[in-house]
């Protein structure tokens, strides 16, 4: 092959690959992933509006509206399945590109079958559910699934008394469930079923299991070839979960171009339970919340466990689509650093340690010390009066010193004796310190000149200076004369102001 044809192959291989990158599925420029996740959620034909969904209701058969089961499509992909599910092999046996391989074209089919078995069983969960609200209409609302709505209508049939105490139906519903359902059963307006109605039922309900069992079988199939076509995404959330996330996908391929964000929804299950608690339902939770990597998490961590593992399982699937690290080193480094990361999680905080306060930044501080300083704190201490002030008396109702400070009371001033509040013990060190200037012109105040007087000194009325002697008969004397001298002399040598006097020492000759 020349040059020139070598770039014109390339041109036109560049252009498939652009037109399939816009439009994969068609012209309505949908991708794989969006599809794949309004599948997932309950989308298709189920958010149709009313006034624009099939009515299947006026079909004769259910093999009329769903042919995927009777298809040389199907019947081809699961002899083949058959075939290669005994032989394990390994990606070594492989020569050449991995896509060219018959059992890599036979996996990346089924995925792909099984997309369209879950629109078939969508297909006939409308037929059926059509057919059997002329019996019961108001089961759909009581069931959402559609796996199990299918499998209560093959069980009830005609006959709705079947719902008491029936254990075939303890195995596909809840107990409260069954309850609701026979309450509302006792009370619909349906009618009966006639036996080609009742056939056409069940007719559906079988060709709904047997695709269900067919779809189970090639996830099981796909599972056990995951570490010959995604050996590292199997590595990281296990062989079940990947296979499970690559058949919703439509493929690893369509799986590897997904973002993380959209990876992580995929098997996310809309439920509507009318007249039920919605607390335990987990939305936007798919097949990567409930694994087993992140189940064995606490429940707080799971939802941001869920998005790591999202992240890594993105990178892991396009590593696989591209056929690089076929030994699963990139899944074992990718889910060391997920396990790395949930132990980090997982630490306890660290212990808080008790630090010694620092040392002061300010430098020695110049304290006076000594006797005058001591005498200043004595001074300046509590009085032995507030000391019994502040001292309370242990379970003992104390009453208010005033009504409007609520709170304040003397304390043990005046609790023991008479009740009152006596003088407590004078401490010469805390009482209050006079000048001797000051004592000085106090004493001169309180000295008294002249006649004795009631007012200044506070004596008797009846006292009076004139004497009455023997031998002079009435005599006026100072009775003060004889005090104001000794007042005198007791100042000048003994008073606490008194001064040293200045003796004049005589020059002896």
């Amino acid at each position: 092959m020349s040059l020139a044809d070598e770039l014109l192959a390339d041109l036109e291989e560049a252009g498939d690959e652009g037109d399939d990158g816009l439009y994969p599925e068609g012209e309505e420029g949908e991708s794989d992933g969006d599809a794949e996740q309004e599948r997932n959620d309950g989308g298709g034909l189920e958010d149709i509006p009313e006034e624009m969904e099939v009515d299947y209701s006026k079909a004769d058969s259910v093999a009329a509206i769903a042919k995927l089961r009777n298809s040389k499509q199907f019947s081809d992909i699961m002899e083949k399945i058959a075939v290669y599910v005994g032989n394990q092999r390994k990606l070594s046996d492989v020569s050449g590109p991995v896509e060219a391989d018959p059992e890599y074209k036979l996996i990346v089919a089924a995925n792909n079958l099984t997309v369209e078995i879950d629109n078939e069983l969508n297909i006939i969960h409308k037929f059926t559910r059509d057919k059997y609200s002329k019996r019961f209409p108001e089961l759909e609302s009581l069931v959402p699934d559609s796996l199990d709505y299918i499998r209560t209508v093959k069980e009830l049939g005609n006959n709705l008394e079947k719902c008491k105490n029936n254990e075939t139906l303890q195995q596909i519903l809840t107990n409260a469930t069954i309850m609701v359902v026979s309450v509302t059963a006792s009370t619909t307006q349906g009618s009966l079923l006639n036996e080609l109605e009742l056939k056409q039922l069940e007719e559906s309900c079988d060709m709904a299991l047997e695709l269900n069992q067919s779809k189970h079988g090639i996830y099981e199939y796909v599972e056990s070839r995951m570490s010959f076509i995604a050996p590292n995404l199997s590595i990281i959330v296990g062989a079940s979960t990947a296979a499970k996330l690559m058949g919703i996908a439509g493929g690893l391929t369509n799986l590897a171009k997904m973002p993380a964000c959209n990876l992580m929804l995929l098997g996310a299950q809309r439920r509507t339970l009318s007249g039920f608690s919605s607390t335990s339902l987990l939305p936007h939770t798919g097949f990567i919340y409930h694994c087993d990597v992140v189940q064995t998490l606490p429940p707080d961590l799971r939802r941001k466990a869920a998005r790591l593992v999202s992240a890594k399982c993105a990178l892991a699937a396009r590593v696989d689509s591209f056929h690089e690290s076929s030994d699963g080193k990139v899944g074992y480094e990718l889910k060391e650093e997920i396990e790395r990361k949930f132990d980090k999680w997982q630490e306890a905080a660290p212990v808080k340690q008790v630090k010694p306060l620092p040392a002061p930044l300010d430098g020695q501080r110049k304290k006076r010390g000594g006797r005058r300083y001591r005498k200043m704190k004595e001074r300046l201490g509590l009085t032995e009066i507030r000391k019994h002030a502040n001292r309370m008396t242990f379970a003992e109702i104390e009453d208010d010193a005033y009504q409007e400070d609520l709170g304040f009371s003397l304390g043990q001033l005046g609790k023991s004796g008479s009740g009152r509040v006596r003088q407590a013990q004078v401490n010469d060190s805390t009482k209050a310190r006079i000048s001797k200037s000051l004592q000085r012109t106090l004493q001169k105040q309180s000295m008294t000149y002249g006649g004795k007087s009631t007012v200044r000194d506070r004596s008797s009325g009846t006292s009076s200076s004139v004497a009455f002697t023997p031998l002079q008969g009435l005599e006026i004397v100072n009775p003060q004369a004889a005090e104001k001298k000794v007042a005198e002399a007791n100042q000048k040598y003994f008073s606490n102001m008194a001064e040293f006097l200045k003796v004049k020492k005589e020059v002896k000759k």
